[in-house]
């Protein structure tokens, strides 16, 4: 357990803020209304709860990122809301690094531009080379969008932020900054689960011409852009409701049903978990009641299913997938929401 001591954990977010090498985490707090991070410790420590910082209170914050808002080489964090605050915030980190895990010592402002919008998702992007780094951001429910906002000359100026829509989303889940057509520079991938235009789809810069991938209409919930067949191209792999995993290949698609002990798909990861050389696929769950898994794995080599968290747990979300207590496997990080085990992370039990 990192952190079980608000309520309602909604996503794990992971980058150094410390420069030690190890990846911390920030989270928001849906129910309890606060924005998290983790500084990650060392290997014994990492299975105690870790050292947390609370940098702002907010009602109903959905998403939390790292990112250097203004390049002043301490890391600043962006939060998004979704339910009764509808907007997003920056979380300006202190000048001094002495007290980067001083609660008292960060200031919250809100983005005007972003007001009035139920805000789900945000990724740090470079978009029109000026100025400093620009925000990638997507909502739902009504006037939501899949957009970027520009950064102005000065980033602390949060007045002077403009927001570009892009495409209209019913209920943005992923996004993700990949080079898709090998131009040399970032387009957005992305991911909607609800509305008139469900699916996978990429967004091609600069025109931001619309691409679809797959699985148009059809609720479509987190994915993951990463190799799985193991040929040196990046596939997406998504998690699908009620009960599938889709992977996307150049020319091919394959659907992974999940077993009958598993709850509803929310959120996966492509890792090699058994240190076989060959890619895997971590599942996490939505709906985990009774005796349903909420947190499992596929084998790549197999086919075969193998239970991670057992019954305990009802809504698990994102994952990540990093070796923390460096002993050459992978291990899982995530959180969950409803049954209140917080921010954790599973121990890979390769030997």
């Amino acid at each position: 357990m990192i952190d079980n001591t608000s309520r309602g954990a909604d996503g794990v977010r992971l980058m150094d803020v410390n420069g030690d090498d190890k990846h911390d985490i920030v989270t928001g707090w849906e129910e309890g209304g606060v924005i998290r991070a983790y500084l990650n410790p060392s290997r014994v420590g990492a299975r105690l709860p870790w050292r947390t910082v609370t940098v702002g209170r907010l009602r109903s914050p959905e998403d939390a990122v790292f990112v250097d808002l203004d390049a002043d080489g301490r890391i600043d964090i962006v939060s998004s809301c979704e339910g009764e605050q509808r907007a997003m915030f920056v979380h300006w980190a202190p000048k001094n690094l002495d007290h980067y895990w001083d609660d008292s010592a960060w200031q919250t402002e809100l983005i005007p531009a972003t007001s009035g919008i139920r805000w789900m998702f945000t990724v740090p992007m470079q978009v029109d080379g000026k100025h400093g780094v620009d925000l990638i951001a997507g909502g739902k429910d009504e006037g939501a969008a899949i957009g970027w906002l520009e950064a102005p000359a000065n980033p602390r100026d949060l007045a002077a932020w403009k927001w570009h829509p892009i495409r209209p989303v019913g209920w943005t889940m992923s996004i993700y900054t990949a080079d898709m057509d090998g131009d040399g520079d970032l387009d957005i991938l992305a991911s909607d689960r609800k509305g008139a235009a469900t699916g996978i789809f990429w967004l091609e810069n600069p025109s931001w011409r619309e691409h679809k991938v797959g699985a148009q209409g059809q609720e479509v919930m987190f994915i993951d852009h990463a190799d799985f067949d193991g040929d040196g191209i990046r596939d997406i792999v998504a998690a699908a409701r009620p009960r599938s995993i889709q992977i996307f290949s150049r020319g091919a698609t394959r659907t992974i049903d999940l077993p009958e002990w598993s709850a509803t798909a929310k959120a996966v990861r492509v890792g090699d978990i058994d240190n076989d050389g060959k890619p895997d696929i971590v599942l996490s769950c939505e709906n985990a009641t009774g005796k349903l898994s909420g947190l499992l794995w596929y084998s790549g080599a197999t086919g075969q299913w193998t239970d991670i968290s057992g019954p305990e747990g009802v809504k698990y979300d994102l994952i990540e997938l990093v070796d923390l207590d460096l002993d050459g496997d992978l291990d899982i990080i995530t959180c969950e929401e409803t049954a209140n085990l917080g921010v954790i992370w599973y121990e890979n039990p390769l030997k």
